[in-house]
């Protein structure tokens, strides 16, 4: 999982030098913010020398999805308030996925934490890399983008396989993604994971009100 960030880094490296940013500005994003896809955002309204309460507006929006992810991570396995900070801070999509899981339902705290120390140290040195490297790289290359796209495709099937018996439930965020895409496309995101959040509801309230076999 740490080297599929890689690539993932070397993009928004690269994105950063074509952006007219300096090389460190990869590095101090990635160490200060940390928010994957919303780092990529957050390169062009720097650029645009967008209004603070714009970019704060925007975080919010791209990021809103980690207050779901904080419902199911394992805080209460983390030792320590430094332990705990540290593991909310670095709460990514990959973290939650590889914590989220069954096989790591007994994991112990120093196991969560270096998981996510080192998912954030492949992403600073991915994307370091691709900043001093990039303006080796074309401006016009293609293709690199879709290595997030990639990654995520394999977080959906490894949940999956996690959850054979539970298959309703990636439909339903099919479903819902889908529907938020084709409903609100200016707001895909957070509509997709307030449909999702209310298909969930709905089926836990309806799956509460079956008769219990004996």
């Amino acid at each position: 999982m740490g080297l599929g960030l890689v690539p993932l880094g070397l993009a928004f490296g690269v994105l950063i030098t074509h952006s007219g940013l300096p090389w460190w500005s990869a590095t101090l994003f990635t160490v200060l913010v940390y928010a994957g896809s919303f780092e990529f955002l957050l390169v062009g309204l720097v650029t645009a020398t967008t209004p603070l309460a714009a970019i704060a507006l925007s975080a919010f929006l791209v990021n809103f999805r980690h207050v779901f992810y904080a419902l199911s991570y394992p805080m209460h396995r983390l030792r320590g308030r430094a332990a705990k900070a540290y593991g909310t801070y670095a709460l990514s999509d990959e973290a939650y996925a590889l914590t989220a899981g069954a096989h790591a339902q007994s994991w112990p705290s120093a196991r969560i934490l270096y998981l996510q120390m080192f998912l954030q140290m492949y992403w600073i040195g991915g994307a370091t890399a691709g900043a001093l490297l990039g303006s080796l790289v074309p401006a016009g290359v293609s293709g690199m983008e879709f290595a997030m796209t990639a990654l995520f495709t394999v977080l959906a099937l490894d949940s999956v396989r996690d959850r054979r018996g539970d298959l309703p439930t990636p439909l339903l965020a099919l479903l819902s993604a889908l529907a938020a895409r084709l409903v609100f496309p200016g707001q895909m995101l957070l509509a997709a994971f307030a449909l999702f959040t209310a298909a969930l509801l709905a089926q836990y309230l309806l799956s509460k009100k079956e008769p219990s076999r004996a």
